[in-house]
């Protein structure tokens, strides 16, 4: 069997528009027209076109097509504060909100419409985005699932805690882990497929597959398909190996 995966797309709906071309050209070279596709989170944040990029992928789970889209952290943040504007994520270091820059939440306002989204008051954005946002699309972020497993990989959005079982995993470690993971070598008893901590390019670690390559800070989007444990990577001139290395990951 064969899975393809997508990684972080933070708003960029262009580079997600030619991620899912690579695959329709992979699967007619390769006719598997009925592998499905994992999107690894992060749609929102940072990029231009958060709104658009949740709107393509809502509208083609609804039309039948084969994706299974990933909760990951920035969507959680997404949700809270749709649910209430002063909640914060357990995860978030206390210093920022989700309307500090550095987050990206004030993108993804806009990208609805919402105009100055993180300098004027929090109670104005928040009625401006509950009006913006389709009630279909928040109900679609808020329930989005945290894993999905197939064949010999489980795909997350952040990776897991290292020797919990997988069905016991927590969603806050799911869509925020990073340390313990990352730097973890056993086997998991899958390869885990994920994104979270942005990289260069995608690095495949034998024990896990990290396909976050930055396109949240002007990287590319990474797509990738999954046979096994093996890996390649979609490119326009095809399929590039993805080879398992021992190096440590640069974390941003």
């Amino acid at each position: 069997m064969q899975t393809y995966a997508i990684g972080d797309i933070h708003g960029q709906y262009d580079l997600m528009l030619r991620a899912f071309e690579m695959i329709e050209k992979d699967r007619a070279r390769d006719g598997a027209a009925d592998s499905p596709v994992v999107v690894l989170g992060d749609l929102c944040d940072r990029g231009p076109k958060s709104a658009q990029v949740i709107a393509h992928l809502y509208e083609a789970q609804s039309r039948g097509e084969n994706i299974v889209v990933i909760k990951g952290n920035h969507d959680r943040m997404f949700s809270t504060f749709l649910d209430d504007p002063w909640k914060r994520d357990p995860r978030l270091r206390p210093e920022y909100t989700w309307l500090h820059p550095r987050l990206g939440g004030p993108q993804t306002l806009a990208s609805y419409g919402i105009r100055e989204p993180g300098n004027r008051p929090v109670e104005q954005v928040h009625t401006e985005a509950l009006c913006a946002v389709p009630p279909e699309h928040r109900i679609w972020a808020r329930e989005l699932p945290t894993s999905y497993t197939r064949d010999d990989a489980v795909f997350v959005h952040a990776g897991i805690r290292p020797g919990i079982p997988l069905e016991a995993q927590q969603e806050d470690d799911l869509v925020w882990i990073r340390g313990e993971f990352l730097t973890d070598t056993r086997d998991h008893g899958a390869l885990i497929v994920h994104g979270h901590t942005a990289l260069d390019e995608s690095t495949h670690y034998g024990n896990r597959l990290n396909l976050d390559s930055s396109a949240g800070y002007g990287g590319p989007l990474s797509t990738a398909v999954i046979e096994g444990r093996k890996a390649w990577l979609l490119t326009p001139e095809g399929r590039q190996p993805l080879e398992p290395v021992l190096l440590e990951p640069m974390v941003r």
